[in-house]
């Protein structure tokens, strides 16, 4: 990178994303640059509550960026950039789930009890960390991270949107095609089985979990920068 792109992106960094937008639909990656590193964590963590695994959520994210960039036209402003970007995310991510397995009955999971083996994963299932999760990541963290994992999905997703990303109730809902009512009910219930499982074990601190940095971050930023703008 030039000194100038590099001055580039400090100012860009400085606009909110009304203004990338409309500087993306300009030629050049900088501006696309700087959403992506905005935004890859969340968008991330959404993928990963979704599909359940780290490759896969990565690889959905990136997918939905390079169709998101390549349809800016369509953004026309009505949601802010973050809700558009996750809701690509979002039905990219569900559209792969249900392609590999069956849809499970929502029913018969919100009004069973939770049990701990339903909350904590078991020592084969926890995902292998590469060294710079590892060194980014608590004995906390990993135990929620654990916790996060073995909730049904319905309640997963919700529990991410809520307490991790801090989205309002409207926004989780409208995210999911859920009723407000619906995301209270399913943060409750998955607030319960996390009780359980780690009751007196770790605090209430959960915005550290899933991390998405660092070399993850970058990675993804640069591939779909080459995947938009192949060099010639």
């Amino acid at each position: 990178m030039q000194e100038g792109d590099a001055t580039s992106l400090v100012a860009l960094k400085a606009l909110g994303d009304a203004e990338l937008v409309l500087l993306a639909r300009e030629p050049g990656g900088n501006a696309f640059r700087v959403i992506m590193q905005r935004h890859n964590q969340r968008l991330y963590r959404i993928a990963r509550a979704i599909t359940h695994n780290d490759g896969e959520a990565e690889d959905v994210v990136q997918e939905s960026y390079v169709h998101a960039f390549t349809n800016l036209a369509t953004f026309r402003g009505d949601s802010s950039l973050v809700t558009w970007l996750s809701r690509i995310v979002a039905n990219e991510a569900f559209g792969r789930s249900r392609s590999r397995r069956a849809t499970v009955d929502l029913t018969t999971i919100e009004t069973r009890p939770p049990s701990q083996g339903q909350a904590i994963a078991s020592a084969h299932s926890s995902p292998q960390l590469d060294p710079e999760r590892a060194m980014a990541q608590r004995e906390i963290q990993l135990m929620l991270e654990r916790a996060i994992d073995k909730l049904p999905e319905a309640f997963r997703i919700v529990l991410v949107a809520r307490v991790i990303e801090q989205m309002s109730v409207v926004e989780t809902a409208v995210l999911l095609g859920l009723r407000p009512e619906t995301v209270k009910t399913r943060l409750h219930r998955a607030r319960g089985f996390l009780k359980e499982a780690l009751e007196k074990d770790v605090g209430s601190d959960l915005t550290g979990v899933f991390p998405f940095g660092g070399r993850h971050c970058e990675r993804l930023t640069n591939t779909v920068l080459e995947r938009l703008f192949p060099a010639a």
